[in-house]
């Protein structure tokens, strides 16, 4: 495996919407029996290839560049910043349309646990994508959890599009395809007691994504 060349995969149709999200990777240390998770990107570009990269966040971005990107392109991630930062250099911000990933958003409107019918009004809200609405149904409520999730929003507000309308255009809402990546690639780097080299794991990714691709035979591996 350490001795086979994976090419990135190339997009055969023109890319319209990019989401970027994160992996866990067990690494082996040098202590007997000790371990450290480290985080790995993975990029999905919908309906064709997808990539993954450890601690290169410079070659995730250059691989993508090099695809055939469409003069705008929808860009999907959760809350995290690191997401973010890299999907800044992806395109110029006249050139990208971001989306804060739906299911990401109402699966932190749920971690404020009370108020079930409030919650269920600020969900209907941000669907047609009324930020005010929504903040103005929670400025009743009380408590750090409800703190949290207003800041969150007023850090993510341009972001939070009207969701129900992009869905009727057929724009992506939600960063699902980049997710299944992640756990499709897990499935094989996190097998039962799996530790992995700094050094192998950047290949591992190649070697997955290619697998994942369908870009992989008998004869890729010499």
């Amino acid at each position: 495996m350490q001795r086979s060349e994976f090419p990135g995969a190339q997009s055969s149709h023109p890319v319209t919407a990019v989401s970027v999200s994160g992996g866990k990777v067990r690494l082996r240390t040098e202590g007997k029996g000790s371990c450290e998770w480290r985080d790995y990107k993975a990029v999905s570009l919908h309906g064709e290839v997808c990539g993954a990269y450890f601690q290169d966040n410079a070659a995730l971005v250059e691989w993508v560049k090099q695809q055939p990107l469409t003069a705008i392109i929808t860009c999907l991630g959760d809350g995290h910043d690191g997401i973010w930062n890299i999907i800044a250099q992806l395109r110029p911000e006249n050139g990208r349309r971001e989306v804060l990933d739906w299911y990401d958003l109402v699966e932190n409107i749920y971690k404020i646990g009370d108020y079930k019918k409030r919650l269920r009004q600020v969900k209907s809200s941000l669907w047609h994508g009324f930020i005010d609405e929504a903040l103005e149904l929670l400025a009743s409520c009380h408590g750090q959890k409800v703190q949290n999730f207003r800041a969150y929003l007023t850090k993510h507000c341009h972001r939070i599009v009207n969701y129900d309308l992009y869905q009727f255009l057929g724009i992506p809402i939600g960063s699902g395809e980049v997710e299944s990546v992640v756990k499709r690639i897990g499935s094989r780097l996190k097998l039962s007691g799996a530790q992995w080299l700094p050094t192998s794991v950047n290949q591992m990714l190649r070697l997955r994504c290619a697998y994942l691709n369908g870009a992989l035979s008998l004869s890729t591996i010499t």
